[in-house]
């Protein structure tokens, strides 16, 4: 799979970069064959505490796109929680795939 991470309004540290890579590697376990996955990192500028944006589109062959956004006080919390959202997409459409 290849990822591209894009950080908007900021310079994302190589940790950070690592951390996004990592989880988002572990998504081939659910469904094989993701062609790519493009990644933005977002910084709000809002006096709120959860101001760390996630967004994060997946090519798939047999969907096209799979599309999963959150926002947190930190980014790996964010990227937790869309590496979730996105691996529940995925199997949706792996047991769709298998019923047709």
């Amino acid at each position: 799979m290849d990822i591209k991470i894009q950080a908007v309004h900021f310079k994302a540290d190589q940790k950070l970069i690592q951390f996004c890579e990592k989880k988002l590697s572990k998504l081939d376990q659910y469904y094989d064959g993701i062609i790519s996955a493009e990644v933005f990192l977002k910084l709000e500028k809002d006096d709120e505490r959860e101001n760390k944006i996630v967004e994060v589109t997946l090519s798939v062959p047999s969907v096209s796109e799979v599309f999963a956004k959150k926002k947190t006080k930190t980014f790996e919390e964010s990227t937790d929680l869309v590496v979730d959202a996105l691996r529940r997409q995925l199997e949706k459409v792996k047991e769709k795939t298998r019923a047709k």
